[in-house]
């Protein structure tokens, strides 16, 4: 299979969409233990990530700025780079699509049940609204 060559920028909107929705995760389950339970978990989610979308992610995000005074800020953030990183796969390499839903699903998964073993409401509530997004971008 051809490498697909994704442009610093585009490698940079998958990055974030990835990673922030690791950092939503984590904030999410809110307290300094569980939020970086959750936090570590799905991030070593991200390290399984496999084709052109692992390894983009496998590298070192250079210039990702995620930040806000709330987490509706980082949010809207992440979900602008979730909807653009699914338009990007579906023109650029759509047989990562699947693969890209796939490895959010693994973070998301991996992240809630880091702490209690299930997720918790505010959990459950942020995977619907990721899941939302990307579902709407799909």
């Amino acid at each position: 299979m051809p490498e697909i060559a994704f442009t610093p920028d585009e490698q940079l909107i998958l990055q974030t969409a990835a990673h922030g929705v690791v950092g939503l995760m984590a904030a999410a389950d809110p307290g300094v233990i569980s939020s970086t339970r959750s936090g570590m978990a799905g991030g070593k989610a991200l390290s399984a990530a496999t084709g052109a979308v692992g390894r983009v992610l496998a590298e070192s995000p250079k210039g990702m700025e995620l930040g806000g005074k709330s987490t509706a800020d980082v949010a809207d953030q992440v979900f602008g780079a979730l909807t653009t990183s699914m338009a990007l796969l579906k023109a650029k390499a759509p047989q990562e699509v699947d693969n890209f839903r796939d490895t959010i699903a693994v973070v998301m998964d991996a992240a809630s049940r880091a702490h209690r073993g299930e997720a918790g409401p505010a959990e459950a509530s942020m995977i619907r609204k990721i899941t939302a997004t990307l579902d709407s971008a799909a």
